[in-house]
């Protein structure tokens, strides 16, 4: 009995061509195309500088990603594997239009794509060659033929995000739901922060696999004591993730000499170790798992179809009573594919709660920084003496606010798909479609903060400032003593008034000008925090209405599959009360020599899966990998 899951599904594929059911065809041909094409992603993450592209390097055994010592990563680097080295640029053509503008169909994606040599791949995805990713790329593809890649795997180096709570941080968060595994990287100067367990508890609550990279224990003597801290910091904050040591150096030089002594000490065979036994592992139990429901789930509509003719064609006593029921079961299932089916009204209903209380959420976040900026602005001097540090922190706060909301709205998204999957099935073990979205570009998209543009406030400024405001005091105060019969005293008076009027004429001045760039600086934080709202706001828009349109049409094809197979048995069960008996002791060895023949096709499938454990428990929700 084979073992392969492709031969099982061609298998069930050669078992259903006899029965008319392109429906069926079409969802193992979809389970097949699942198999080939299936790619395990692990995200390579981390804060500027620590070592992830040298990681990738390490563990491909190849300089597939550039590195330098000065100059960072700017655009994701997809390594997966190839027959021969080939770098493909990838350009979302939808990045900066509107899908209807842009003529592209529903759920998709218009997209460039450009072949370089691999000798030019610096130039485009690195910080000297393309700044802030200037020349607009997604992603780059890099296809080299390495061993470790063989199953699937599939290396994403990402940006180095300068502070995981920052815009590129948000946009990397995005990428989680996509993701079958996480590297977080962090080199061994340093004990773990707070922005980077932060990071590590909402991975762990949208990827199945989070691990953590201790790099560069080559360059610090004392890594070891900082790997105890930081699995201390793992446990208080209540991950449950492995820490690996690594020296991508020494796996270099492993590499080039070809030495295993080396190798071990290095740190890479149990990391690689991981990869292939927990996340690829993991990922082809999840593709068996999958196949073995979507083969189940097709010959057992079959089945149902075959034993209801056999029980008709065997009992036609009892065969009216079976049609009355296979009657009411399609009728069960017509009422299935209306609107009004329950299904279709949580999800609608769970869909519309959703947005409102995500759309609430983010302008609460967001709320919360605009009172925290102003307060800092009101209590302060000068906003533009320390704009930059000000900026920085209320980007960082927006991002962290931008990503938290988006953790949560795929976590709803989640467990609103369990709770429309329990009409259709209520052990709840029904197969939910894979929930995944590309990456988010909200925050890229928003306009930077602007410092505040009030007139600057320059020595001849003052000079000219105190010049006025003395020669009225003199003035003033001159004209004054000389009424009052005190000529004498004038010059004295004049000069003293004049100098303090100059004095205050400054400071008001001076006062005038720090308080019209706090009230600029509070309306570039303003426009700034609206400009994040409507953008990620839009895009959780978009991506509940994909998950919507996702859960719509995976329920629906489920359930014009449950119509038609009752359908055709009903069909068949009538067909037998109006057969002679001469038809019926003709069909019945038909029926039972079909019967085991999908039988078989049940046994190959399930023994694509281990025996369970007697203590084990089934998980409440499979999902499709892929």
């Amino acid at each position: 009995m084979t073992s392969d899951p492709v031969e099982v599904v061609d298998l069930a594929l050669r078992a259903v061509a006899r029965y008319d059911r392109p429906d069926l065809d079409a969802r193992l041909r979809h389970a097949r195309a699942r198999l080939l094409d299936d790619h395990v992603r692990v995200l390579v993450v981390g804060e500027f500088k620590q070592g992830k592209s040298m990681l990738v390097n390490g563990l491909v055994g190849a300089p597939v990603c550039p590195t330098f010592d000065d100059i960072a990563t700017s655009v994701p680097t997809h390594v997966r594997y190839a027959e021969t080295v080939t770098v493909t640029l990838v350009r979302d053509m939808d990045r900066d239009m509107d899908r209807e503008r842009s003529g592209a169909e529903p759920g998709e994606r218009r997209t460039e794509r450009v072949e370089v040599p691999a000798a030019e791949l610096a130039d485009h995805v690195c910080e000297q060659g393309n700044p802030n990713n200037r020349q607009g790329w997604s992603h780059v593809e890099v296809g080299v033929p390495r061993p470790v890649l063989l199953g699937g795997l599939e290396l994403v180096d990402t940006p180095g995000v300068g502070g995981l709570g920052s815009v590129h941080g948000a946009a990397t968060m995005a990428s989680l739901p996509s993701a079958d595994a996480v590297l977080l990287v962090s080199d061994a100067s340093q004990e773990y922060t707070a922005p980077e367990l932060e990071f590590l508890s909402h991975a762990a609550s949208l990827c199945p696999n989070v691990a953590c990279v201790l790099t560069k224990n080559d360059l610090y003597p004392q890594w070891r004591r900082i790997a105890e801290l930081d699995r201390g910091h793992l446990a208080a904050a209540g991950i449950t993730a492995e820490l690996f040591a690594v020296s991508s150096a020494l796996r270099w030089h492993a590499v080039l000499g070809n030495d295993t002594e080396i190798n071990a000490e290095s740190g890479f065979p149990a990391l690689v170790g991981y990869l292939r036994k927990r996340v690829l592992g993991q990922a082809d139990r999840l593709a068996r798992r999958s196949t073995v429901h979507d083969v189940l789930a097709v010959t057992g509509q079959l089945c149902g179809n075959l034993r209801a003719e056999l029980a008709a064609q065997q009992n036609p006593q009892d065969a009216q009573a079976l049609v009355r029921d296979l009657a009411d079961a399609q009728e069960r299932a017509a009422a299935l594919k209306e609107r009004s089916a329950r299904w279709q009204q949580t999800l609608n209903d769970g869909v519309a709660d959703l947005n409102a209380d995500i759309d609430y959420d983010l302008r609460d976040r967001m709320r919360e920084i605009s009172r925290l900026a102003e307060e800092e602005l009101a209590g302060g001097g000068d906003p533009t003496k320390v704009w930059d540090q000000f900026s920085g922190w209320v980007q960082q706060e927006v991002a962290a606010a931008a990503s938290a909301n988006f953790v949560w709205a795929t976590q709803r998204a989640r467990w609103l798909a369990q709770q429309v999957a329990e009409h259709f099935s209520s052990d709840r073990r029904q197969l939910l479609p894979a929930l995944r979205s590309d990456p988010s570009d909200a925050l890229r998209s928003v306009r930077s903060m602007a410092a505040p543009g009030a007139e600057a406030w320059t020595v001849s400024s003052k000079m000219l400032t105190g010049l006025k405001g003395g020669y009225m005091g003199a003035l003033m105060f001159g004209m004054t003593a000389g009424f009052i019969g005190l000529g004498a005293l004038v010059p004295p008076i004049a000069i003293g008034a004049g100098l303090l009027m100059g004095r205050r004429t400054i400071g008001d001045e001076r006062q005038r000008i720090i308080t019209k760039r706090r009230n600029e600086a509070k309306a570039a934080v303003r426009r700034y925090v609206d400009d994040v709202t409507f953008q990620v706001g839009k895009d959780s828009r978009d991506r509940l209405r994909s998950v919507q349109r996702d859960l719509r049409d995976h329920f629906t094809e489920q359930a014009e599959q449950m119509k038609r197979s009752l359908q055709e048995s009903l069909q068949a069960a009538e067909r037998a009360v109006k057969a002679s008996r001469g038809e019926r002791e003709a069909r019945l060895p038909q029926i039972k020599a079909e019967l085991d023949e999908l039988e078989a096709v049940r046994r190959a499938a399930r023994a694509l899966l281990p025996r369970p454990a007697p203590a084990s428990r089934p998980d409440s929700v499979l999902v499709a990998a892929g």
